[in-house]
């Protein structure tokens, strides 16, 4: 049995919107066996734009029935038939979050019509509801109304059954299936070829803009996974509207996934990506030679055109740094900014001559230098005559690539001829140094 259903609501998504209207036709395959339909008092006001398109005013809902009223009824037809709409997760969507509210579970199997007619009349120009059928001559009374859109998808789903449709049906049913839960305009076919191999998957849009950018152990695994919940939130639910196409590079191994994610959605900053987007190293360790003679040291924020000794996301990082350098080898804190008060020729008396001072600046940069070690972290990489290399030089991230796996590497400038640059930043950092924790004997010590 199938329950073929149609709603107006107050919005686009399930969680801060109410239904205003319903409509089912319980079907068995041949014909209609019932039919339920209603207005409903959403308890809040309905747009001016979706009176436009429904033709439901406020005035029309003040005496219909809340969905409380009528959701034990609603259950008792929806619960043991197959839910069938035109792009099912939206009516889904919000019955289930509407069902759940009153205290009941929907946990029923879905069919959309717009998936189906895909498959049983493919190559159309369009499978919106009033196109579709417009192409298989189907009229619709009442357009924009429940009624008369759920029974424009019942005429709809009989044109499907006539036309070889059980097939589909049923293939679309099981439960190894995708065509229940993905989203309205992604093919199943586009997440049945993802490799089951490490790497990083792009979400496209209608115009083929990347809007959501991940990092997977297990490609396939990991977009299938998407889209097994559907949420009634807002921002879930555009996201899953917006996904229309799936592209993929396979990764040697996770982490090189985790820094090609973390690059990628600092490049192209997609909508739907939240974490990672927040600025990085914004300050640096910098020296100039004063006109005294002095060389002095300073954070500041990081200058286009001018190589920072040391990168820091944080002031804070980078002062404590600096003055742990002023303790250990006697540095002047005034002539490193640390104190900025002015200058007097009391001060001066107490300050070495530049020649002995200078020589204190270059032991703490040399000291520094020692804590930044430059080593490669190796794996195998996705064919057999190559391997993953990742350069960490002088303490930060200098770029990623693959290397012979003939040939030996004794220092960063051998290297770093088959790296790509990539930009460093905590993130990846940090999770390169908790793979060699992992997995010391991946380390390799280099010469500069």
């Amino acid at each position: 049995m199938y329950a073929i259903v149609d709603i107006e609501t107050t919005g686009g998504y399930a969680s801060a919107n109410g239904i205003t209207e319903i409509a089912i036709y319980v079907h068995d395959g041949k014909r209609i066996t019932k039919h339920f339909e209603t207005l409903i008092n959403p308890l809040q006001l309905i747009p001016r734009y979706i009176t436009a398109l429904t033709g439901i005013d406020n005035t029309m809902i003040e005496d219909a029935p809340t969905f409380n009223e009528v959701a034990e009824t609603v259950f008792e037809i929806l619960e043991n038939n197959i839910f069938i709409a035109h792009n099912v997760n939206f009516d889904y969507s919000f019955l289930k979050h509407q069902l759940k509210t009153a205290g009941y579970d929907l946990t029923t199997k879905k069919l959309c019509t717009v998936r189906l007619g895909r498959k049983v009349f493919p190559g159309l120009p369009s499978y919106s509801l009033g196109n579709l059928c417009r192409s298989l001559e189907i009229n619709i009374d009442n357009r924009h109304r429940a009624g008369g859109d759920a029974k424009a998808t019942v005429k709809l789903f009989e044109q499907y059954l006539a036309n070889g449709g059980q097939i589909h049906i049923d293939q679309m049913l099981k439960r190894s299936s995708g065509d229940q839960w993905l989203p309205l305009h992604l093919q199943k076919e586009d997440v049945e070829k993802l490799p089951v191999r490490p790497g990083v998957y792009y979400f496209h849009d209608a115009k083929g803009k990347i809007v959501y950018v991940g990092k997977a152990i297990n490609i396939k695994k990991r977009v299938s996974s998407h889209f097994t919940h559907n949420d009634p939130d807002r921002k879930r639910q555009n996201f899953l509207r917006n996904i229309h196409t799936i592209s993929y590079k396979e990764c040697a191994n996770e982490l090189e996934s985790i820094v090609l994610e973390s690059t990628e959605i600092k490049r192209l900053w997609p909508r739907y990506n939240v974490s990672q987007k927040q600025p990085v190293q914004k300050f640096g360790l910098y020296m100039f030679e004063d006109n005294r003679g002095y060389m002095r040291l300073a954070i500041d924020k990081k200058k286009k055109y001018l190589h920072p000794l040391y990168s820091f996301n944080l002031l804070h990082e980078g002062l404590v740094l600096l003055r742990k350098m002023t303790e250990e080898f006697g540095l002047n804190e005034k002539l490193c900014f640390l104190d900025k008060t002015a200058f007097s020729n009391e001060d001066m008396k107490f300050i070495d001559p530049p020649v002995i001072y200078n020589g204190k600046v270059k032991q703490a940069l040399e000291a520094l230098e020692e804590k930044l070690p430059t080593f490669a972290v190796l794996d195998e990489g996705i064919r057999e005559d190559e391997k993953l290399c990742l350069l960490i030089e002088r303490g930060s991230f200098w770029g990623m690539g693959y290397l012979p796996s003939s040939i030996s590497y004794t220092s960063a400038t051998q290297i770093k001829n088959f790296l790509n640059p990539y930009a460093d930043n905590d993130y990846i950092r940090n999770s390169i140094y908790t793979f060699i924790e992992a997995n010391p004997e991946k380390k390799i010590l280099l010469l500069q």
